[in-house]
């Protein structure tokens, strides 16, 4: 892959990651676009693809069993690099994909239809496509109404980071609390009055997730949020950031207030009890706390510097409050997150497996994988467009998840 294109497909996956849309449930607003396409199409299968740098995921499926299967045979990963819609009236009589996995094996493709799923910049985050196990053909006509319906799931998702308040928990959305951020930070300078900022992340979400399913997992974000909400201030400012990751903005706090706040909000969190079907689950969160203070620069700062010590918090053991300190940013083991194609590189570079970096760091990195089976203890960890190369051994593992020291 030469510069050019690794640099663009860096700016892909740094946009895909605006839309703070990976590993999140399935959404009624998305179901029924491939629902539309299955029934339009007459079709078997129709997903909402996208793609990071090891996989694709599908946000919605409709006949499809898997909820994501590698990046390297997708046909929808063609459609991401060419930008451009791919029709296949009959894989098994085209040379590119007779052989691919996915038509010589379930789900048994024979026709395929994707369209890009294009920002409003021109990056394509993924696809939305139909497939029938039968080869068929498909006018232009039709491809212009695959091409429609792929711009209405673009309009959701835009529509997802415009909107003000996040629809399952209530907290202001990821653009609408960093708008909120931007003018506290604003206010703070030209008053000079005090300002804090706390991140928090609930511990082991996906395992809640995994374990009791999704419709559970949204019951604990909501009531982590009621949680919070009832701790904080009329003043005090709650966002859902990220999956399981929300942020809250206490102006007129200076840092030892704030860390008594994130300290009520842990204990509030803690004392939850979940209803399941089988029995009250409980749940924690680690908290980063960070004020303002000579060394940040911009409200982005603050939030970087809240987000460093929340690392920590994860760190040293989860279920507890961290405040940022200029030194924290050179301990070891403190990440940053990300969103990278990378590649897991053994046997003397014979060997390859594509990886997602989600987070990273002079001593290590935390990756995510199709399946961790048969990686070995030791690799090379590449990130191309970095120009990243380091030796690296397993320090813990789970099915699709592989934390790193670089040795």
């Amino acid at each position: 892959m030469n510069s050019a294109v690794q640099i663009q497909e860096q700016t892909r996956l740094a946009s895909l990651d605006r839309y703070d849309i990976l590993d999140t449930p399935a959404e009624e607003a998305f179901d029924r676009i491939t629902r539309l396409t299955r029934r339009f199409f007459d079709v078997p299968m129709s997903t909402v693809t996208l793609i990071d740098g090891h996989r694709q995921w599908f946000k919605s499926r409709q006949g499809v069993s898997a909820c994501e299967t590698p990046k390297g045979p997708a046909f929808c990963s063609v459609v991401v690099r060419e930008a451009r819609p791919l029709i296949v009236p009959d894989a098994a009589a085209d040379e590119r994909f007779a052989n691919n996995p996915f038509v010589t094996g379930a789900p048994h493709i024979r026709f395929y239809a994707g369209a890009p799923l294009r920002t409003p910049e021109g990056h394509s985050l993924g696809t939305l496509c139909a497939m029938d196990t039968k080869p068929r053909a498909f006018t232009a006509d039709q491809v212009d109404t695959l091409n429609d319906l792929a711009r209405v799931v673009m309009s959701e998702l835009e529509l997802r980071v415009l909107a003000m308040t996040d629809g399952l928990t209530g907290a202001l959305s990821r653009r609408s609390f960093r708008g909120e951020l931007s003018r506290a930070f604003a206010l703070a300078l030209r008053h000079r009055h005090e300002l804090s900022c706390i991140m928090l992340d609930l511990d082991r979400f996906k395992a809640i997730n995994d374990e009791y399913g999704h419709p559970v997992g949204d019951l604990v974000l909501s009531a982590a949020a009621a949680a919070c909400r009832d701790e904080l201030r009329k003043s005090d400012v709650l966002g859902r950031v990220g999956g399981e990751e929300f942020a809250v903005l206490l102006p007129h706090t200076g840092l030892a207030s704030a860390l008594k706040v994130a300290e009520k909000l842990r204990a509030a969190v803690a004392r939850l009890q979940i209803p399941t079907p089988r029995e009250p689950i409980r749940v924690t969160a680690s908290f980063g706390i960070a004020a303002l203070g000579i060394s940040v620069g911009s409200a982005e700062t603050l939030l970087e510097h809240a987000d460093a010590a929340l690392y920590l918090a994860k760190d040293d053991g989860r279920n507890r409050c961290v405040e940022w300190r200029p030194a924290a940013i050179a301990q070891p083991g403190l990440r940053r997150r990300v969103l990278k194609a990378g590649q897991i590189s053994f046997n003397g570079g014979r060997s390859t497996i594509d990886c997602t970096v989600r987070s990273l760091s002079e001593e290590g990195a935390g990756l995510k994988i199709v399946t961790s089976a048969g990686v070995p203890e030791t690799f090379k960890l590449l990130i191309e467009t970095d120009g990243f190369s380091r030796l690296c051994r397993i320090v813990a593992k789970a099915d699709r998840e592989v934390d790193v020291a670089f040795v």
